[in-house]
């Protein structure tokens, strides 16, 4: 009889592990709160029209075709991917200058030649391989690591990877260490931004985030589809595959007998046994017992102060008129530090927030479409959705000033337009226990990297997945995470004497990841 495993979250971590799993043979069940898949990967409905409202950046593509391969599949097979030249495109109140940041790394120091001086061209580039240098000093021993522990990486980086990395200052922050290479303030801004990807801030983000750089000069695209498309195609794959899934389905407990994980009970009373359990959510909804208190055990809370960002959104669907926007665009306003004293002391909306914008219709030529576009404007919030409810006195007023941001430097969405708006309130209702936090806990400090929970949990039988453990947050980072709970899962079981099975790549059964050809 087949091993059973029960993956709770169809987010793209519990895909993985359920697709990863079911390859392996094991009887697998995928149970779904929400009524698809894709967890925060999601879309809106306005209309007869959908928005992508989550993840918007398809990046690390090796990732994808690592995890495909031990499916059986390519990526090429399973999605339509278009490779993107122009990563975004920047604008700021204070002037009327564009910088586009170009996946060619000497096309963007042209650009940022024009834009800031040749000085800061030359000290662009410098950035990048420094950038470079950093992600691979870190990709084997942190980001495919099981779970990174300091002394595993000192060992592992030798003498030369720890004098890299003691060059950038062993407590330095994103900001201090990009101030050391860009005069221009617009720069450090630009690249500051590097830090809410992970939900947090520059000023308190270690400096090793500037790896972030390099992921995207690797290449950025964009999927046909949307990013969902990418949920849905996993959640097919897995379905081939012979994993069960089960949506509109909330778990309630996790069942423990004997100190050890049994299966689950749903929502009705329905109960699913299972020798192992993969849990695909935030770790917060676990330590606060929303599953029962032998799953609260099994892992620490995140304190209120230590949680990542928490969003704004807008999902658009309206014509725009001036700015020649192109898929991922970015509006700054003057004061930046501002932002992140608002989010993170003050706790309130930012009042000169940040603005992001996917338009989802466009691609590298600015070719705005002939009718109504799809957009989704997003601005950092703190992540309180637990503590008030974000209702429209507080939300309107924030909407009117990332407008006018965006109309001060040239962009109009004319009315009517159709607008759905989702606040940290929201991403509570979501995603509980989690006061809207969009990333886990946020990645501030250099020891960070170490404080993260692997993939195993201190309840026997029970595995994590998911931008709240280890390797962190983004669609990337918890795909990792899945491929490294399957295989902890299947090291688990097989030492368990119930079987022998092949390893899954990037668990913790394999051969290190300092020699297995995995890229």
């Amino acid at each position: 009889m087949a091993d059973r495993a029960v993956v709770i979250g169809a987010g793209v971590g519990g895909l993985v592990s359920a697709l990863l799993l079911a390859c392996r043979g094991l009887e697998v069940t995928l149970v779904e709160a929400a009524p698809g898949p894709g967890g925060k990967m999601r879309q809106i409905a306005l209309g007869d029209v959908r928005v992508d409202a989550g993840p918007t950046v398809f990046t690390m593509r090796w990732v994808f075709e690592q995890i495909l391969a031990d499916a059986g599949t390519s990526v090429d097979e399973l999605l339509r991917l278009k490779p993107l030249q122009v990563l975004a495109r920047h604008a700021w109140r204070s002037g009327d200058q564009r910088l586009d940041l170009l996946a060619d790394v000497q096309h963007s120091a042209e650009e940022i030649g024009r834009f800031a001086g040749p000085d800061d061209a030359r000290r662009y580039l410098a950035f990048c391989g420094e950038a470079r240098a950093v992600y691979e000093l870190l990709e084997a021993p942190a980001l495919r690591s099981p779970r990174p522990t300091l002394a595993g990486m000192i060992r592992d980086l030798g003498p030369g990877g720890l004098k890299t990395l003691a060059a950038l200052g062993p407590f330095a922050t994103l900001w201090a260490r990009l101030g050391k290479h860009f005069r221009d303030p617009r720069l450090r801004q630009l690249f500051g931004r590097y830090a809410t990807y992970c939900g947090g801030s520059p000023w308190q983000a270690p400096a090793t985030l500037m790896l972030i750089a390099h992921v995207e000069q690797s290449g950025v695209w964009a999927v046909e589809g949307g990013m969902h498309a990418l949920a849905q195609a996993l959640s097919g794959l897995a379905a081939q595959r012979g994993a069960r899934q089960l949506y509109n389905r909330r778990c309630e407990r996790i069942l423990v007998e004997h100190g050890r994980v049994t299966g689950v009970r749903l929502e009705g009373g329905e109960v699913l046994a299972a020798d192992v359990v993969v849990y695909n959510g935030d770790t917060n909804a676990l330590a606060q017992g929303l599953l029962g208190l032998e799953a609260e055990r099994s892992v620490s809370s995140t304190p209120h102060h230590q949680r990542s960002l928490s969003a704004v959104t807008w999902a658009v669907h309206g014509r725009t008129s001036g700015f020649p926007l192109v898929r991922h665009n970015v509006f700054f306003d003057d004061d930046y530090a501002s932002e992140f004293d608002d989010i993170f002391r003050a706790r309130q909306l930012p009042h000169r927030g940040t603005v992001y914008v996917c338009a989802q219709d466009r691609d590298d030529r600015a070719n705005a479409p002939s009718g109504p576009e799809r957009l989704l404007c997003l601005v950092n919030a703190p992540a309180d959705g637990d503590r008030r409810p974000f209702d429209a006195p507080e939300t309107d007023p924030c909407l009117n000033r990332s407008l006018a941001l965006m109309q001060h430097c040239g962009l109009k969405i004319e009315e009517p337009a159709r607008r759905v708006a989702t606040t940290p309130a929201d991403f509570e209702r979501l995603f509980p226990a989690t006061g809207g936090a969009l990333y886990g806990p946020a990645t501030h400090g250099w020891m960070t990297l170490f404080r993260r929970p692997g993939a195993m949990s201190a309840l026997p039988g029970l595995f994590l997945a998911g931008g709240s453990v280890h390797p962190g947050p983004g669609v990337p980072m918890a795909a990792l995470s899945g491929q490294l709970a399957a295989g902890a899962v299947m090291a688990h079981l097989d030492s368990t004497s119930r079987s022998r099975r092949g390893a899954i790549s990037g668990g913790t059964s394999t051969r290190s990841v300092t020699t297995a050809d995995t890229a």
